[in-house]
Formats: structure tokens, C-alpha cells, sequence
């Protein structure tokens, strides 16, 4: 593509840059595709924990000057964990690209996890995970994919558990970083007004630590029916999500869920927010959503509302959901639809931040780059009937599970569902 090169080191490290003369800054990431996803019950929340603790002190770098460092040059630096990859990077102005490169290699590769700073960063994300438990409409997400990714890692919760934030130790730390932060895992991505040839000589210059060339796990998903699931919250609010998973990213009908998630329910022109809060006001919040992974997303309507009006709001959500199985969508609203996930995507394409992120989840999920034109091309091509059919495959009232394969999780201070579960 046009103004973006890949190199692979002979260690296996993957440096991918983009070329962006008009601009006098840079992003550049170092990511790795290890995240909570490649965790087991007993280290859950250790990623998130890991990007906490990179900024904490290298061997020659007190936390202070890490971001002194950056700081004192106009830049900025920040981090953070998926279920499915880890990034850590940088921001600032293209003659300070090279120690912005050092400082984020430098943390990657000699960071001493300081017992001490454990114990302080533990308190810290500790105090995290309870900011989560405080705000119901973050926490019922949360509770959705432990619930529909029960038993897999998947499921579990980014952050972790606070015995296992209290567990961890030193060696803990070392370990899952030796034996997960590999060569073959590793990716340097930047996107700005930088050249490829300097990103590479800087990563042959910095990059010297011996990783691990590989690691050889592979990400299975075993799914269950999941039940409807009822999490007591002393709330003035109830919170509401009925859903399911389907297609990845890996999977171009993914684009057809995306259209007709728009349609239902995202943004105040959508069916749902029409419906549910415009001519019934029953309700602030109402939406629908796509998140996803490679291999599987989670798709479902969120709102919130009171107790009185919840079940009612769900009668209007399967009615908007009847319409949109049994007639076409109008060539005016899918068009709109169309518009809204295509200008969106290239509003957020004016920043060299999102630019890097959509480059470096490209090649770690596909191993080369899509261009943008392939993808508003795949959006495009999304027809009317295929949103018909996705519907009903989505909705799809005669299979196993109920609601037409749904499951609902309610959150609230009264057992709406007549049924608590632990």
C-alpha cells in the first residue's frame, strides 16, 4: 500500500510504519498479542496488571522519569489491555521520535517490577476494579461475556480479580512475561510524519533483549448456552442487556451485523432509540453494539430504565426486531447506515493515533494491511437482503436457546427475572 512498509527483523519482530508528510508528529506502538484472553483463572487481570507496571521503573528510569522524559518534549505516552492484545505508545513531534522509541523500549525490555511498587500499584488497581463494580453500565458488560463466554478465558473480566491483584508477585510478572512477550507476538507500529528506514534502524539499535522466539498456545472457544443471568446492584436504575455472539472480525458478514446493529439502535436516528426513547420515553439510555474478536463478536441492545418500564422496552426491542426479520430495509436507511459506519471510520482516520491502531490490529489479525478503500468497499456491498437474513439467523426463534437465541442480563435491586444467580 501507499506510504506503508513492513519489515520482519530476523528475530521474527514485525516494524510496520506509515508515511504522513502533511502532519509534524508521530504514534508509534509497541504491541504485543497477548492479552486477558491468553490468562487462566489463577493470573487473571496479570496483562492489565503487566501494562500498569511497565511504567513503574526501568533499570536505569524511576516512574517519574519515564514520563519526564516524554513529557518534558511536548509528547505523551499511555497504554492499554484487550482481551486479545496489548499496546503501549507514544505520541509527540517527529524530532523527538527516536527517544520516544528509546523510552518505550527501554520500559518493554527493563522494567524491574519493583516488589514495593507492586504492592502500591496493586492498592491502585484494586481501587480500578471498584470504580467498575460503582458504575452499573460499565459492570453489566462485564457480567454479558462472563456469561456468554463462560468457561473460556474470553470471559473473563480484563481486570481481574482482587485476590489475584493481591497474589501477585515479582516472579509472577517475570514469568508470564518471559514466556508470553515473544519475537513472533511483538509488533512496532507508527503512523506520521516518519520514515520506515529510521523505525527499523531504531528497532535493530533498541530492541536487544533476547525474547523468546515463539510461543506455541493457541486460543480455543468452547461455547455453552448461556442462561439469563440476574446481578443484584443496589441501583435507582435498572440495566439491561439482551444479546449474543456471532461473526469475528475474521468473517466478512461481520459488516452485515455492524449495518444492522446501526440500523436497530445506534445513534438517535436508529429504530430502537426512536421507538423506545423518543415516542415512549421509557428510557436515557438505549442502544445496540459489535464488540469484537477475531474469531467471535458479542452482539446485543443495552439500555437502561426503571423497574416498571423494563419489560415493556424489551416488548418494543422484539417488536423493532419482528419488523426488521420479516421486511427489507429501505434502500434510504441502509444508505444512511452505510454513510454513518463509513464516515465515521474516515473522520477517525484524521488522527495518527487511530491511524497506528487500525494499521497494527490489521496485520496482527490478518498479517497485511486492509486498505481503507477494501474496507469501504465490504460495506458497500452489504445488501438488503443480506441484513434481512442476518436478522432472522441472529433471531432465529426455533433454535435451542431462548429468545430466539438470546440471553438477557438484567442488573438491578429486585431479582426482575424471579430468578438471583451467583
Amino acid at each position: 500500500m501507499k506510504n506503508i512498509n513492513i519489515t520482519e527483523l530476523p528475530n521474527g519482530i514485525k516494524v510496520i510504519s506509515e508515511k504522513i508528510s502533511y502532519v509534524k508528529s508521530f504514534s508509534l506502538g509497541f504491541w504485543f498479542n497477548v492479552g486477558s484472553r491468553d490468562e487462566t483463572e489463577s493470573n487473571s487481570g496479570i496483562c492489565h496488571f503487566l501494562e500498569h507496571m511497565f511504567f513503574k521503573g526501568t533499570k536505569k528510569r524511576s516512574a517519574k522519569k519515564i514520563a519526564e522524559d516524554i513529557e518534558s518534549l511536548g509528547g505523551y505516552l499511555n497504554a492499554f489491555t484487550s482481551k486479545e492484545h496489548t499496546c503501549f505508545y507514544g505520541r509527540g513531534l517527529t524530532a523527538h521520535f527516536e527517544k520516544t522509541f528509546e523510552v518505550l523500549a527501554d520500559m518493554m525490555q527493563n522494567s524491574v517490577f519493583d516488589p514495593k511498587e507492586i504492592s502500591k500499584e496493586s492498592a491502585v488497581v484494586i481501587d480500578e476494579l471498584y470504580d467498575i463494580e460503582d458504575s452499573p453500565d460499565e459492570l453489566i458488560f462485564d457480567k454479558f461475556e462472563s456469561n456468554v463466554f463462560k468457561g473460556n478465558p474470553l470471559g473473563m473480566p480484563i481486570i481481574g480479580t482482587v485476590k489475584n491483584l493481591r497474589a501477585f508477585k515479582q516472579k509472577d510478572l517475570i514469568n508470564f512475561v518471559n514466556e508470553n512477550y515473544t519475537f513472533d507476538r511483538f509488533f512496532i507500529v507508527a503512523s506520521g510524519n516518519i520514515d520506515h528506514k529510521d523505525l527499523v534502524k531504531y528497532a535493530k539499535k533498541y530492541v536487544t533483549k533476547n525474547l523468546r522466539p515463539t510461543n506455541n498456545k493457541t486460543r480455543s472457544l468452547d461455547l455453552i448456552s448461556a442462561s439469563d443471568l440476574y446481578v443484584e446492584k443496589e441501583t435507582q436504575q435498572v440495566h439491561y442487556i439482551l444479546g449474543k455472539p456471532t461473526y469475528g472480525t475474521k468473517e466478512k458478514r461481520r459488516n452485515v451485523v455492524s449495518l444492522l446493529s446501526h440500523i436497530l439502535g445506534e445513534g438517535s436516528s436508529s429504530r430502537l432509540f426512536q421507538k423506545i426513547r423518543e415516542e415512549n420515553g421509557i428510557a436515557y439510555q438505549v442502544n445496540t453494539f459489535v464488540n469484537s474478536f477475531f474469531d467471535i463478536s458479542t452482539f446485543g441492545v443495552y439500555l437502561s430504565t426503571n423497574d416498571k418500564s423494563v419489560f415493556k422496552a424489551q416488548d418494543l426491542i422484539f417488536q423493532e426486531i419482528e419488523k426488521i426479520k420479516n421486511k427489507k430495509v429501505g434502500s434510504v436507511e441502509l444508505n444512511r447506515a452505510k454513510e454513518y459506519l463509513i464516515g465515521n471510520m474516515l473522520m477517525s482516520l484524521e488522527s495518527t493515533t487511530n491511524r497506528m491502531l487500525r494499521i497494527a490490529q490489521s496485520v496482527i489479525y490478518f498479517n497485511k494491511i486492509k486498505s481503507v478503500e477494501e474496507t469501504v468497499k465490504h460495506i458497500q456491498s452489504v445488501t438488503a437482503s443480506e441484513i434481512r437474513d442476518m436478522s432472522n439467523e441472529l433471531f432465529d426463534s426455533s433454535n435451542k436457546f431462548e429468545n430466539g437465541g438470546l440471553t438477557r442480563v438484567i442488573l438491578s435491586s429486585k431479582n426482575l427475572l424471579l430468578k438471583k444467580v451467583a
